[in-house]
């Protein structure tokens, strides 16, 4: 059975109705009038067997024998032997089969083209002191956009008034509304919550991530397997063989006395039972059905080639920082001495940062914005590279730096500060003493925070038979092997440039089936050396969206997992497909060329399975996974939360 070219002269759906309404009249007319009986039955033909013919045709003339033709010659072999009924219900069983698969194929591509429909065709485009309700195509790069309560965003844009929650799901796949603000981008297709939002246009209609992404999983649809582009190969093939078979089948009886209509009709039925409609459409069924299914959790995998190595990984490495940190420093504990109040001290310090440009420094400041807390003013800065910072705050010194800046200070510090100061370095973190006046305050700790669910996206790895996780990281040894330890990865490797990771990508290649995870930027060289390179936070990222063979809309790792267990539920069920259109043909054949069986029998069988077939790769369009609950987050790196503090006495 071939895929049906869009779009149809005659809706399949009515010609198999008509077929079934013709033959069921042909039928109690045969109860009346041989006759009238059998002008009906040539209308079934007629209504059944026309797309059939027009595709046999087409094809004979490429060079090509495809099923089509079989169950033509199936057809019109059995109303030569006066089976009209028996080649009625053949033509009508496969129009029905092939309505279904055209259903099918055609419900799959339009729950990832649906997407188009959620673009707003309007916007509301600033012109002088008003807003005037515009075309979205006629909206240019660099107009000002209002998006009022409710309403969805009809490009992509970056917000520069206003703030409010954006449910991003339909890229995503994120259930948690996203809250924007100034300078973050907004995209098409997503949803505005409460506030009122004035964007700048970043991309044209024609260019919105949502178009991007509905392009790319279009091509994906297109883009083949190895074994479908075989059995698509083999079909053909096949065909001409099983004529041949049914050809040798009816002649070689008929040579030892067995009667031409029975040698014939027995002929007829092994070229029915044997087509290959069930094996040729096992594949896509499942693999279109499995590709909608991750587009609308946010995941794009670009084919049915890359969705079937997915299947096969048992090495995941992953770059470290971006992609299992959030690749910015931000504030994760605050130690206070002498029973002091620790928003104070986070204020006093991040006045002091806030003169300054050190990247530790604006962890620092970050925090303190996040809590609220407001700043004071700092003045005369003075900075003391590779040590530290100072200011006047009020009428006090503040400073802030390594133990080389409390021995420039001249500061004494107590056993206790010593020990907080060497178990936050030995979990990765960089402690930063606070002084007031000379007196040891407090201990910052600043480190790269983890993204949420990491050691749970590993330990779902391992469960799912990945028996190999890397780190591939820049840092130095400590800092990398502190990380691991703490999620549980298997290795480590540090200290690497971006072309030593393209080396122990090979290496790692040589034993096993490699996915790389990185952030899709300067992780693009090792996600194009991997067997599949999946690029996180891909929404909006040009990089990401062409260099790897599956993108993660979102930040969240736990789609790897699901991504990696979806290709392998989907390799299952091909596989599931396949052994049961083999094993309807082999029953079949054999109980036809040992006992015969009735022409209606075979066609039940044959296109029965063909149904189930596709229905079973339908499953994969409402699949969940081993994860029917996916955590869906919206987690903000460690400086958005309150950081862990204690106070001890000095």
């Amino acid at each position: 059975m071939t895929q049906r070219k869009e779009p149809q002269t005659i809706p399949l759906a009515i010609a198999a109705s008509l077929t079934w309404m013709a033959t069921i009249t042909g039928f109690a007319l045969s109860r009346v009038d041989d006759t009238y009986a059998v002008g009906a039955f040539m209308l079934a033909y007629l209504f059944g067997g026309t797309l059939a013919t027009r595709d046999a045709i087409s094809d004979l003339l490429e060079g090509h024998v495809n099923v089509d033709l079989l169950m033509v010659l199936a057809a019109a072999g059995s109303a030569m032997l006066g089976h009209w009924l028996e080649g009625a219900i053949l033509l009508g069983l496969f129009s029905t089969s092939n309505a279904l698969e055209f259903y099918a194929m055609r419900r799959t591509r339009n729950a990832v083209r649906a997407l188009m429909d959620m673009t707003p065709p309007t916007a509301h485009v600033q012109v002088g002191d008003t807003y005037l309700v515009k075309d979205v195509n006629d909206v240019r790069v660099g107009d000002m956009v209002l998006i009022q309560p409710g309403e969805r965003i009809p490009v992509d844009a970056r917000v520069i008034e206003g703030s409010s929650a954006v449910d991003q799901a339909a890229i995503t796949g994120e259930s948690a509304p996203v809250h924007k603000n100034i300078n973050d981008d907004v995209f098409a297709g997503t949803i505005n919550g409460n506030g009122s939002l004035i964007v700048e246009v970043t991309r044209l209609a024609s260019d919105t991530t949502l178009a991007r992404i509905v392009a790319l999983v279009a091509d994906a649809q297109n883009d083949q397997s190895d074994l479908q582009e075989f059995a698509e190969g083999f079909e053909g093939k096949y065909a001409v063989f099983v004529i041949a078979v049914s050809a040798l089948v009816t002649l070689i009886p008929m040579m030892f006395g067995v009667s031409s209509g029975d040698a014939f009709y027995r002929g007829m039925t092994l070229l029915v039972v044997m087509s290959p409609c069930a094996l040729v459409i096992s594949t896509p069924a499942a693999t279109l059905s499995a590709l909608a299914n991750a587009a609308r959790r946010g995941i794009l995998i670009k084919g049915g080639r890359a969705l079937d190595t997915m299947g096969m990984i048992d090495t995941v490495a992953f770059d470290k920082t971006g992609t299992l940190t959030y690749g910015r420093p931000s504030v994760t504990d605050i130690v206070v001495f002498d029973g002091l109040d620790s928003a104070s001290i986070l204020a006093t310090a991040a006045a002091v940062e806030q003169l300054s440009e050190h990247p530790l420094g604006a962890a620092i400041v970050a925090a303190a914005q996040t809590q609220a807390i407001a700043i004071p003013i700092a003045e005369n800065l003075q900075a003391y590279p590779g040590h530290g910072v100072s200011a006047q705050v009020g009428d006090n010194r503040v400073a802030l730096g390594n133990r080389r800046m409390m021995s420039l200070d001249g500061i004494a510090l107590p056993q206790t500060a010593l020990d907080y100061h060497r178990n936050l370095g030995a979990e990765g973190k960089t402690p930063i003493f606070v002084t007031v006046n000379r007196q040891l305050v407090a201990i910052i700790a600043v480190a790269d925070a983890l993204r949420p669910h990491v050691p749970e996206t590993l330990a779902r790895l391992r469960k799912l038979g990945v028996g190999r996780t890397v780190m591939l990281s820049g840092d130095t040894d400590h800092v990398a092997a502190t990380v691991a330890r703490r999620i549980g990865i298997d290795e480590v490797r540090a200290d690497l440039l971006p072309q030593d990771k393209l080396i122990a990508i090979d290496e790692l290649k040589r034993t096993g089936t490699v996915a790389m995870v990185g952030d899709g930027v300067n992780d693009a060289p090792a996600l194009a050396k991997a067997h599949i390179g999946i690029a996180m936070g891909g929404v909006g990222t040009d990089v990401a969206l062409e260099t790897a063979d599956v993108v993660l809309m979102s930040d969240d790792l736990t789609k790897v997992g699901y991504a990696i267990e979806l290709s392998r539920k989907t390799r299952r069920i091909i596989r599931m497909n396949l052994t049961f259109a083999l094993g309807v043909i082999a029953v079949l054949a054999v109980l036809n060329l040992t006992i015969g069986i009735p022409l209606t029998m075979g066609v039940i069988g044959h296109e029965g399975s063909t149904v189930l077939v596709i229905l079973n790769g339908l499953r994969l369009l409402g699949y969940g996974g081993g994860w029917k609950n996916l955590i869906h987050h919206n987690s903000a790196p460690a400086s958005t939360t309150k950081p862990r503090f204690q106070v001890i006495a000095a």
